[in-house]
């Protein structure tokens, strides 16, 4: 099964993803597929076959719930990324899909429990405002830090000088970590095209970010919702244990 599907109770993490671009009025989602991930296609496809099975054994909680997979009018792109070689190969996989506009771009394994505060409406109306590349950062405390894009912050409030990707504890310019929700713009890509590939031929979203950081172009918005790393073991239980003790909060 592929990681974006695992349920957090009954809805797997990349629904929630969708659900919360839908949310802020994205119209048009692109998910960027590879080898073993054909079930998140399945997953969105139109299910009408099953609908009325359940309608008909007069299941219609769970008939409602395969109808509302998606609202009316949401168009789904599906992208297959040949080799996994990186965020910013998978981001740039999307070029085409994308075309000249402004684009979210959601990490489902980043698991940001809402709670009627959409993360991603606070970051397209801060570029709205600015016109900058947007970033959404929490704040952690101690050695954990090492394990996120560091943010290097700028004197103005907001801005973003850097990012860091990975620095050990000592080194980290700042307890600002960069998490899995950004606004980018198309200027993008042409950075991740000419750029040199990392560690194993990988094309890191964070170094194109950093140059465009260096430029002044990037900002960030700390949020304050909870959220759970879930591409780790721990924090996907910690994440499945919260909602079971809040149901119907997430």
């Amino acid at each position: 099964m592929p990681k974006e599907l695992m349920p957090i109770i009954d809805k797997p993490l990349i629904q929630y993803a969708a659900e919360e671009a839908v949310s802020a009025g994205i119209e048009t989602l692109i998910f960027i597929t590879g080898r073993n991930k054909r079930a998140i296609e399945d997953h969105f496809d139109n299910n009408r076959e099953l609908e009325i099975f359940l309608r008909d054994r007069g299941k219609i909680y769970e008939a409602d719930m395969v109808r509302s997979i998606l609202p009316p009018g949401i168009e789904c792109i599906f992208v297959r990324q040949a080799e996994q070689l990186g965020l910013g190969h998978a981001v740039l996989c999307s070029q085409r899909a994308v075309g000249d506009e402004p684009f979210a771009v959601l990490l489902a394994d980043d698991f940001i429990v809402s709670d009627n505060k959409n993360p991603v409406v606070e970051l397209v109306d801060a570029f709205y405002r600015s016109g900058r590349l947007q970033l959404s950062a929490i704040k952690v405390d101690g050695p954990d830090i090492s394990k996120y894009g560091v943010l290097v912050p700028g004197k103005e409030n907001r801005s973003v000088k850097g990012l860091v990707e990975k620095p050990s504890f000592e080194d980290a310019p700042s307890n600002l970590a960069s998490i899995g929700r950004y606004i980018l713009t198309p200027d993008i890509f042409g950075i991740l095209k000419d750029q040199v590939p990392g560690a194993n031929g990988e094309i890191q979203l964070a170094d194109a970010i950093d140059k465009q950081a260096k430029l002044g172009n990037v900002e960030a918005t700390i949020i304050d919702q909870l959220h759970f790393d879930c591409g780790s073991v721990a924090g996907y239980l910690d994440a499945i244990f919260h909602c079971a003790s809040e149901l119907g909060r997430c």
